[in-house]
């Protein structure tokens, strides 16, 4: 891990090693999607990053929004990923609403299991109708 001001390297390697990512691919496809923001600025998968800058990304569900605290080429252990960043308070609140929303969320097919009997069937028709 590099923290020097001057250390940089392209985002999409650097959401790998931050362990943001599952594959290189998947952070190179994010933001080539659009998905990756710079500083509010839309980037290129070798588009550079340095300590400082605002990573700004959507990974299903969950955005976040993270500060740059360091550069890794290589993907490491989770702990060591988790020292090249810091997630912003705004970050934080917005998953754990998001979170929550899902958490709370009824499935609507909760209550059903397999096909419907005929029955079940011949209600909905009529409900339908």
């Amino acid at each position: 891990m590099d923290q020097d001001p001057g250390a940089r390297t392209r985002i999409d390697k650097w959401l790998w090693a931050a362990r943001f990512f599952k594959t290189r691919s998947l952070a190179t496809d994010a933001v080539e999607g659009g998905k990756v923001r710079i500083n509010g600025l839309g980037v290129k998968p070798a588009k550079d990053v340095r300590p400082g800058d605002r990573v700004a990304f959507s990974n299903g569900p969950v955005s976040r929004e993270v500060i740059v605290l360091g550069i890794a080429d290589k993907r490491g252990p989770a702990p060591v990923a988790q020292q090249l960043y810091e997630e912003t308070g705004e970050s934080l609140a917005a998953r754990e609403q998001v979170a929550d929303a899902r958490r709370l969320k009824v499935e609507p097919a909760a209550d059903r299991h397999g096909r419907p009997t005929k029955r079940e069937r011949r209600d909905y028709e009529r409900w339908r109708s």
